[in-house]
């Protein structure tokens, strides 16, 4: 398992590195390819768990599946408005909405905004500042810091997949030809 993890973050790191020396915007398509990456496992985990578990809680202090998915999805629309120097099109889905098929959707548009941001985004701009909640931020680096957040919090819905006896997506075993 391991070993596995490790080869995927190894394969996510230099899979692309000839793309990024052909990109005019290198930084800007490797926070892509890692976002796209880490967003498939989050909404795979959103679609594979059963609907009767989105209010789980590993312990009764945290988030239930339900509220991560949820916040995630506000998460992404509040950075990557951030990122682009705009409102969020869409925020208060951590607190208001509790159904799968409308966290799935949220979490899809989410990453479609984000996708949006990232592909408006070049290198050059990304080192533009804009206010974030460390002070003046390059808009690259916010972009970053969503995939960041997002990763962390994906950490604990593999926890509670975990407990749940669910396999992780990114601990699914690889079809032939991936």
């Amino acid at each position: 398992m391991r070993v596995r993890c490790l080869l995927f973050a190894a394969l996510l790191l230099i899979r692309p590195a000839a793309s990024f020396a052909q990109s005019p915007n290198p930084l800007t398509a490797n926070a892509k390819i890692q976002f796209g990456a880490l967003t498939g496992f989050v909404v795979r985990s959103a679609e594979k768990v059963p609907e009767e578990l989105y209010t789980f809680r590993a312990t009764p202090e945290v988030r239930s599946m339900a509220e991560l998915f949820g916040h995630i999805a506000d998460a992404l629309f509040g950075m990557c408005s951030t990122a682009a120097g705009s409102k969020p099109p869409r925020a208060g889905i951590e607190k208001a909405v509790t159904e799968k098929p409308a966290l799935i959707g949220a979490l899809k548009e989410g990453v479609s905004y984000c996708n949006t941001v990232f592909d408006g985004m070049t290198d050059q701009k990304g080192v533009e500042t804009v206010p974030f909640y460390f002070g003046p931020t390059p808009r690259l680096s916010v972009l970053y810091f969503a995939v960041t957040h997002t990763y962390e919090h994906y950490g604990n819905l593999v926890t509670y997949m975990r407990l749940k006896n669910i396999v992780p997506p990114s601990s699914e075993p690889t079809k032939p030809g991936q």
